[in-house]
């Protein structure tokens, strides 16, 4: 008796820990949300006036280069 108990307390909980219903939604938004986030500080990065000049400055000397 106590056997069959504890079964089927052990095939419930892996009923519940299977079922996912309702969760992808906030899933979905918190990832959104953190793609979104990351977005706008990798374009402020990329936008700074220190990554812009670095980024001139190589193509300036890759340009510049002469071929032996």
């Amino acid at each position: 008796m106590i056997g069959n108990m504890i079964r089927n307390v052990q095939a419930r909980a892996a009923v519940l820990m299977m079922d996912e219903d309702g969760m992808s939604t906030a899933e979905y938004a918190i990832g959104t949300i953190a793609a979104a986030a990351f977005g706008a500080i990798l374009y402020t990065v990329v936008t700074g006036d220190s990554i812009v000049s670095a980024l001139t400055g190589i193509i300036d000397k890759a340009l510049q280069t002469t071929v032996g």
